[in-house]
């Protein structure tokens, strides 16, 4: 196996380098971005590289390479140039902090995104639940892990917890401290080649599960304060590391918000149970809040969908339509200004000024 294919490199990519042959460029992947630095494992290594002009000015920032990219390059002696970047398999993207209204991607080509939360103080199932709707909306399966199980009598209750949202999705504890125990885990559950992303508060112990996953320290792991549990000088950027069994995982900063980009106003949140019950609601366009017949609403009522799920769904259902209501918005006044731009441009044309 060559080293690209053991960093994640597959039928489709080389499907879509063949296009750039006749070039004479090389494969590698994004393993880190340090400033202007992107640092790509390639066939004979590690090497950094930067982005060419023609990339930086033809681009939205989002288009920038990121870390689990595939790009092609040019070597330059000791460094590269960056010249495409590869078709995306899926991007895992969240809405820009703060009040503006902007996605913000965080990695690409991911198989699966660990979603850490410590079952001490950091346990919130209507924050699990925002992450595995958007996880879930990127097209990436989500794996909830709960990690300082060592910490609490009866780590099975929040299991059951977690079960009970109704995603399906698989549930594991850990106890990151115990790095023996961590390092076998991680050679059962995590698969050669495969790329998985740790996405979690600060403080929850996500790059101490990496370090005992790798069997040695990657970088300073944060302190965290004894009075509230929550993470300081935690890790500020985003890294892919190989195993020792040939799994990639990317260990991301930890974020205070994660809110949502499904920018297809044809498509909606979706929840299991919703969806399920949806089905037998009296209109087809339904929207389970004031409808009369109502199957979602009547659920909730007796008892059969949690209340906490109902609001969870409610609150990203809004969330949700103010994103895709700004987002157009944004894309009304982008070509309103574009039409004015070329006219202006014709009017000075016209009359040379």
């Amino acid at each position: 196996m060559s080293i690209l294919q053991s960093y994640g490199w597959n039928d489709h990519f080389n499907n879509l380098y063949t296009n750039f042959n006749n070039q004479h460029l090389e494969a590698g992947r994004v393993m880190a971005i340090l400033a202007f630095k992107y640092v790509l494992i390639t066939e004979t290594g590690k090497l950094d590289t930067l982005l060419s002009g023609a990339l930086m000015n033809s681009n939205e920032p989002e288009a920038y390479p990121k870390v689990g990219d595939w790009v092609l390059f040019k070597r330059y002696d000791a460094e590269g140039i960056i010249i495409e970047v590869l078709l995306r398999m899926n991007e895992l993207s969240r809405k820009t902090p703060g009040a503006a209204t902007a996605r913000q991607v965080l990695a690409v080509n991911i198989d699966a995104a660990f979603i850490v939360q410590g079952v001490d103080r950091d346990f919130n199932p209507m924050r699990l639940q925002r992450y595995i709707q958007q996880v879930q909306q990127c097209g990436i399966q989500p794996i909830v892990l709960l990690n300082k199980a060592d910490l609490v009598p009866d780590p099975q209750e929040f299991v059951r917890a977690v079960e009970e949202l109704g995603y399906g999705c698989p549930v594991y504890l850990a106890s990151a401290l115990d790095k023996t125990s961590q390092a076998q885990w991680a050679a059962t559950y995590l698969q050669p080649g495969k790329t998985y992303i740790l996405l979690g508060s600060s403080g929850v112990g996500k790059s101490t599960l990496l370090n005992a996953w790798l069997g040695y320290q990657l970088q300073q792991e944060g302190a965290t304060s004894s009075s509230n549990s929550k993470g300081k000088h935690t890790t500020t950027a985003r890294n892919l590391v190989q195993l020792s069994n040939g799994s990639l995982v990317i260990d991301a900063p930890g974020m205070r918000e994660f809110g949502m980009t499904l920018e297809d106003d044809t498509v909606t949140v979706s929840h299991p149970l919703i969806d399920e019950l949806a089905n037998q609601c009296r209109f087809r366009d339904c929207f389970h809040q004031q409808e009369p017949g109502c199957a979602v609403i009547g659920a909730v009522s007796n008892g059969n969908l949690p209340q906490a799920v109902y609001r969870s769904y409610l609150k990203l259902l809004r969330e949700q339509y103010h994103y895709q209501a700004s987002t157009a918005d944004k894309k009304r006044n982008e070509r309103q200004f574009g039409k004015i731009s070329k006219q202006v441009f014709a009017h000075r044309k016209k009359y040379k000024y």
